[in-house]
């Protein structure tokens, strides 16, 4: 950890009179964090943090959040200016190896990612295993899960070229597993990506294009879809991320971490918020409705949830939202598309910005309120929601991982536990535990 030279603070036990110095670390922003890991050795105490929100499980210089301020960097860049000026080949290229590309560099890593893009035929049949009306992130995980079985030449976790190789492996075929595994829903062939086509329009050609009749993907959807992998590319330790931190620590290899990470975005809490959002729409149905439903929200004993608003690290405006409202009304004006869903979801936005209850409790909009809408403009069902999520997490995902192993520090993950159950006691026969 580049860091300023840790301080001491001295920690006490209360009531019963025992200390301990330990370290306080400085990061290169935020707050400062007190090094436990000699707590328990020393005092025979350690520390109950359920959620580890109040805990730092490592140290990286991959993402940077700060909830309080609404600000979002990948690698020291505002992700206003990436989702802006950048795109997601060059988002990729920076979480993975620290610095945005020059041109030559940015033509090398297209290469590699473009020259990985097809995944093992044998893999096509791997499909063929699955009910047709399996869920498209059950198909994503189980195929990604198996591509270990497929390239065994690249699992050698310790060794710096393998890792390489994987990361770009995972980068370029996530793609083309996902769309694959849209096209096996909807019982249509299966399309291979295309080398002049780039990431995003890949993905959306995958999807979208069938062989009797040529496709050309537009380049608004295609740079809209580009934003939407950008701002999902990395978000510090999320649940996701930090499941594939935990199975890394093991030395599992990075195609069964990455399977691990998907498992874990798919629970509805972490990657399936906008699919939510879009059901909380569809609920309220029209604009006369979302006033009452507001004040349904306020009413704690209805228990009515307001999806899309409020985050567990961000306590004011989500920065990617901003970008995805914008980018919402760029693709519903490019298809022209009239969506009484945006207007609910304005509507919703105006009432929460200016309700002190809402402004109290800190619930302003998430990336996941407007980016629903806008995969709903370009005909993705909601099924295939998270499954993009998953594409886009990816780099982000292989990032911390690499970042992970190349760590001298790291430790296989074994948090602790208050034990609550019942104290030591004596086996009994059963002839003598009563009726």
């Amino acid at each position: 950890m580049d860091a300023i030279q840790p301080e001491t603070v001295t920690v006490a036990i209360e009531g019963t009179g025992q200390n301990v110095s330990l370290p306080m670390i400085r990061g290169t922003l935020g707050p400062s964090v007190i090094d436990i890991r000699k707590l328990y050795g020393t005092l025979d105490v350690f520390t109950f943090d359920p959620g580890y929100s109040g805990t730092a499980s490592c140290d990286s210089k991959i993402t940077y959040i700060d909830g309080d301020k609404g600000i979002l960097l990948y690698r020291g860049y505002p992700i206003e200016q990436l989702a802006e000026h950048s795109n997601y080949m060059e988002v990729c290229h920076l979480l993975l190896n620290g610095e945005l590309p020059n041109h030559k560099q940015a033509e090398e890593f297209h290469h590699n990612v473009v020259y990985h893009t097809m995944v093992h035929e044998q893999i096509r049949s791997f499909y063929n295993g699955f009910r047709r009306d399996a869920h498209p992130m059950a198909v994503l995980c189980g195929v990604v899960g198996a591509l270990s079985a497929f390239y065994h030449d690249s699992l050698d976790i310790n060794n710096p070229d393998h890792r390489r190789v994987s990361a770009f492996r995972l980068i370029a075929k996530l793609p083309t597993i996902a769309a694959w595994a849209y096209k096996y829903s909807i019982g249509q062939p299966f399309m291979y990506p295309q080398n002049k086509l780039g990431y995003a329009e890949n993905l959306l050609y995958m999807m979208n294009a069938v062989p009797p009749e040529a496709y050309v993907v537009n380049p608004i959807l295609a740079r809209a879809m580009d934003r939407i992998l950008i701002l999902h590319a990395d978000h510090e330790q999320n649940a996701s991320t930090s499941t594939v931190r935990l199975a890394g620590s093991t030395g599992a290899n990075p195609f069964a971490c990455i399977a691990a990470g998907i498992a874990s975005l798919w629970g509805p809490a972490h990657g399936g918020a906008n699919e939510a959002v879009l059901h909380m729409l569809e609920e309220v149905g029209t604009v006369a409705n979302v006033k009452p439903f507001m004040e349904k929200v306020k009413d704690r004993a209805n228990h009515t949830r307001l999806m899309g608003f409020g985050h567990r690290v961000y306590k004011n405006y989500d920065p990617r939202a901003k970008i995805m409202q914008q980018t919402c009304h760029e693709v519903l004006s490019e298809l022209g598309v009239n969506d009484p869903l945006l207007e609910l979801a304005t509507q919703m936005e105006r009432i929460a910005l200016s309700d002190e209850y809402f402004i109290s409790k800190k619930l302003y909009p998430n990336v996941d309120f407007y980016s629903g809408i806008i995969l709903k403009a370009m005909g993705i069902p909601t099924s295939m929601f998270t499954v993009l999520f998953a594409v886009a997490r990816t780099i982000g995902w292989v990032s911390q991982w690499q970042e992970m192993m190349e760590d001298p520090a790291q430790r296989i993950g074994r948090p602790r536990q208050v034990y609550t159950g019942a104290p030591m006691r004596d086996y009994v026969p059963v002839d003598a535990r009563g009726a």
